[in-house]
């Protein structure tokens, strides 16, 4: 395996994302890999990698690209935080090979990720040819998180407490779905937008939560979405082009909706009064797919939404960003 350090061209602007770019050459390609250099826990590490064949007779170069992203801390011999494969973004329809080789996943930082410097370490092969790995810094910077305590009356805290064998199967079948990674499940690229058009938040990502119960008693929790503060009946849009994977009542979460966009990363839609899609179907970007409500655990009528990437919870925010850098000079460049 064969290293070599990308020359880091100046950031580059991408809504509320910067993008840091690097290139490189052999005689046989060329390779342009964006990613997020400066990120805050609950965010995730995204990172591009164009390969742009440099061999008049492209059809020596017709093996599969494929590359592994590793997080490691400033001192890469320890454990590293994530580890991902990369997948394909610019599959031709009709299977024809495309111009370039368009590689895309993300690492997902816990929200209690300590702030300081980080490496990315990225191992590819261009076309089926041998392989390289490159380097990039990262830095994680300081945020802090809302804390906040919770009662609960008779109703919520049966939910909350609720251990019956209905909600732990709810449970394992959502885990299954939010754990699959599935290659070719590539439906999107590029920003997302907020599921309604709404601006007050009554909980945001991450908040550190103490549930107080009816009767004495308590629990600690971590909120994994945004609550949108929304009168029952409030559409509810798709927040990118996916694959409706579950549309069904939970007992904790009420009316719920789960999207799959990009393999590992899924949408969800919480405590709805109604819903406008079923399991399997397609939807696009701003497509009506229910009402909001109250069902489930819910202290009122609002808007739950949530991202998981590689099942854990991120950002909502870090999404409205340009975080595939699709619309940066340097991806136009090589279409």
């Amino acid at each position: 395996m064969k290293r070599f350090s990308a020359l880091l061209a100046v950031c580059c602007a991408c809504l509320a994302l910067c993008a840091e770019v690097g290139r490189w050459q052999t005689k046989d390609y060329a390779l342009s890999v964006q990613y997020n250099k400066t990120v805050q826990p609950g965010d995730a590490v995204f990172a591009r990698v164009i390969l742009k064949p440099r061999v008049k007779e492209t059809r020596l170069l017709t093996g599969t690209s494929t590359a592994t992203m590793r997080l490691f801390p400033a001192d890469s011999a320890q454990k590293p935080l994530g580890t991902t494969a990369m997948y394909l973004i610019n599959k031709s329809a009709d299977g024809a090979p495309a111009k370039n080789d368009v590689l895309l996943a993300g690492i997902p930082l816990s929200s209690y990720c300590k702030p300081g410097d980080y490496q990315l370490t990225v191992t590819f092969s261009a076309f089926g040819k041998p392989k390289y790995e490159f380097t990039v810094p990262v830095t994680v910077t300081a945020k802090e998180f809302v804390s906040e305590t919770i009662p609960l009356d008779t109703r919520n805290t049966g939910i909350k407490t609720d251990t019956s064998a209905t909600r732990m199967t709810q449970i394992n079948r959502l885990n299954e779905i939010l754990y699959a990674r599935t290659a070719d499940s590539v439906f999107c690229d590029g920003a997302f937008v907020p599921p309604n058009p709404a601006t007050r938040r009554t909980s945001f990502f991450a908040d550190r939560r103490v549930f107080t119960y009816t009767g004495g008693g308590s629990s600690t929790s971590l909120h994994y979405g945004i609550d949108y503060g929304v009168p029952t009946g409030s559409e509810v849009r798709a927040c990118a082009a996916g694959k409706v994977m579950l549309a069904e009542s939970r007992t904790s979460t009420g009316w719920s909706i789960c999207i799959e966009h990009l393999p590992g990363l899924y949408s969800l839609y919480y405590h709805m009064d109604e819903l406008k899609v079923t399991a399997g179907q397609m939807v696009e970007q701003g497509e009506l797919i229910g009402l909001s409500g109250a069902t489930g655990l819910a202290t009122g009528p609002h808007l739950h939404w949530e991202i998981r990437l590689n099942a854990e919870a991120v950002s909502p925010d870090f999404f409205v960003g340009d975080f595939t850098f699709a619309d940066t000079q340097e991806s136009k460049k090589y279409r």
